[in-house]
């Protein structure tokens, strides 16, 4: 959701400042969610909790600081964005609620005074978000976990397999997820859920997708590629790739012949899956169509509260530190 050349914290330059910065504690691989949930809300022990959110000023990443004083946490008084943005101070104010606060963005390309920034913070209250740009999905995640910062990775894109992989290798807590909007994510884990007990149910059958954005969304929808999985399996469709064959719209009458209200354009995601059986005499339909920012920015936040509260509970017998989004739902999070 955010524009690449406001947001995006270059590839490699942010590491070498850092890596000297700080350490890691000890860790281990993520583990499958489990089953059962708690019925607890997440809680708010959040009062010394300090949110960094990266990618500002972008929309997506300005409304989950909305969001965060609106939930009543903190922002860290610093933040890093794209390293073509001067370094300036944004003022974040919630329109609910009318709570302010003043963030300094530093420009990923101002190594040194990022390097000052790292050292100068507290660590051990700090969970970053990160909405920036899919090119800097992987180089993000590793500065993240090289500096022992508990992040929450909103970003699309990436290469996802190898930012699991390296967050879970550098021991760092984390919460990694393609959406970030809980109801969206419930309807994933059904569909998993569906999957896994009928699979080829849907034998026959031909897969559509079509998918809509904003046309500063460089890459697929990841929310797209998690659902296709899914539904692939309950067709037995080998052969439907995400990236060729998800239908992607990125321009104003596109995604407006799509449904998409005007004053949706600069902030939307639409998506329709159709399932059509051999013959077309049957055909299944399913749709999620999210206006606005707001509903991704609250999911983020109980995500970072979540991250907060395991870093505090410290290592279970699992040695579990990297999460999803279920994670946060089956901890209590709707």
């Amino acid at each position: 959701f955010i524009p690449k050349k406001a947001n995006m914290i270059s590839t490699g330059r942010i590491l070498t400042a850092l890596l000297a910065a700080s350490s890691v504690s000890a860790f281990q691989p993520p583990q499958p969610f489990g089953t059962r949930r708690q019925q607890t809300r997440l809680a708010a022990s959040s009062d010394d909790l300090q949110v960094m959110v990266n990618g500002m000023p972008g929309p997506m990443a300005t409304a989950i600081a909305e969001s965060c004083l609106r939930r009543g946490l903190t922002l860290c008084p610093t933040a890093i964005t794209g390293p073509d943005i001067p370094a300036q101070t944004l003022e974040i104010i919630d329109s609910d609620t009318g709570k302010s606060a003043k963030v300094d963005l530093i420009p990923s390309s101002a190594t040194e005074d990022i390097s000052a920034m790292v050292s100068n913070t507290s660590l051990e209250n700090l969970v970053a978000i990160d909405f920036t740009h899919p090119s800097a999905v992987n180089s993000n995640g590793d500065f993240y976990a090289k500096n022992g910062i508990p992040f929450v990775m909103g970003t699309t894109g990436g290469d996802r397999e190898l930012l699991l992989e390296n967050t879970a290798d550098a021991k760092c807590f984390a919460v990694i997820a393609p959406n970030m909007a809980k109801q969206i994510v419930a309807m994933q884990a059904a569909l998993e859920d569906l999957a896994r007990k009928f699979p080829g149910a849907f034998e026959g059958y031909t897969l559509g997708v079509t998918e809509s954005h904003q046309k500063t969304k460089a890459d697929t929808s990841g929310t797209a590629k998690a659902v296709v999985d899914s539904l692939k399996t309950l067709s037995s469709n080998d052969k439907f790739t995400s990236d060729d064959d998800i239908i992607k719209l990125r321009t104003d009458e596109d995604s407006q012949n799509f449904g998409v209200k005007p004053d949706a354009l600069t902030g939307h995601a639409f998506h329709t899956y159709t399932l059509t059986s051999g013959d077309g005499s049957v055909e299944f339909q399913l749709k999620h169509n999210v206006s606005g920012r707001r509903v991704y920015a609250e999911g983020t936040v109980d995500a970072a509260i979540f991250l907060a509260k395991k870093v505090k509970e410290g290592l279970t017998e699992d040695g579990r530190t990297v999460y999803n989004m279920i994670d946060v739902l089956e901890e209590g999070g709707m």
